[in-house]
């Protein structure tokens, strides 16, 4: 399904050629993003695939859209200037109307997940500390045990470990993942893969793939992950070539980085 069917990035000009975030388009021709059910913007650090989603996100208005602004005290937000200099096209029906953004569309970074994990990980911290707060007041050892050992405590206590091992893997990413997508939605992921073991990226990017197909759902993705660009069936675009380039997965430097490292090490593996 097509919700967004392109995006044109803001082709104005401003005198100060490091304000962002115009400077990030500076030396770009092309400013134009021809969508399909699944698009990836790859590109290494600082190669302006999160800002680019950030500026779709805050656009589109979806849910999880940050604010950016580097001239705070300047006499105008450049950022908000680019934002309403952007257009997009929407999608289109059978016949041939424009397909509204759906409500449930939303923009999540890696950071969302992490923030998740963190929140599960501190309770384990407040658990602690709740026994540590009794024993700090003068508690009798004998009464300390009973409180560790009661029903309650334990099972508090089997539901934190419980969490906490499961908020120590991938997949724990996945699942929270599949708890934030549903049906029937656009979707700006940057860089799910963060925390992703390869073969739970590789699941990831399966899921993603039957979601597209059957589920009605876009995508646009942030990411330089070899597996999740090898897996999925997207249209690529190359930031690191200082174009928006389409580009096949095998071309990109950073998998042909991978390929030439193993390929070094091709006897170690005979």
């Amino acid at each position: 399904m097509i919700y967004l069917s392109s995006f044109l990035f803001s082709n104005e000009r401003v005198k100060n050629p490091n304000l962002y975030p115009y400077h990030v388009f500076s030396g770009m021709e092309e400013r134009v993003l021809l969508f399909r059910p699944i698009t990836i913007l790859y590109g290494g650090n600082a190669s302006g695939k999160s800002t680019m989603l950030n500026i779709m996100a805050n656009k589109l208005k979806l849910e999880g859209q940050e604010y950016a602004s580097c001239n705070k005290f300047g006499p105008c937000s450049y950022f908000e200037r680019f934002i309403g200099e952007c257009r997009y096209s929407p999608g289109e029906d059978e016949d041939g109307r424009a397909v509204p953004i759906p409500k449930e569309s939303r923009y999540i970074k890696s950071e969302d997940i992490l923030y998740e994990i963190k929140k599960i990980q501190q309770e384990q911290v407040l658990e602690d500390g709740y026994i540590y707060e009794h024993i700090r007041r003068g508690m009798p050892k004998e009464q300390r045990e009973n409180m560790k050992n009661s029903w309650q405590t334990r099972k508090a206590l089997e539901n934190m470990i419980f969490c906490q091992e499961k908020y120590s893997n991938g997949e724990t990413t996945l699942q929270m993942l599949e708890d934030y997508l549903e049906p029937d939605a656009l979707y700006l992921l940057d860089e799910p893969e963060v925390s992703l073991s390869p073969a739970n990226q590789v699941a990831l990017a399966e899921r993603l793939n039957e979601m597209a197909r059957f589920l009605r759902c876009q995508f646009i993705i942030a990411t330089h992950s070899p597996f999740l660009l090898g897996t999925l069936n997207a249209r690529i675009y190359d930031l690191d070539s200082g174009e928006l380039e389409e580009r096949q997965w095998h071309q990109l430097a950073n998998v042909r980085y991978f390929y030439e490292f193993f390929k070094k090490h091709e006897g170690e593996f005979e």
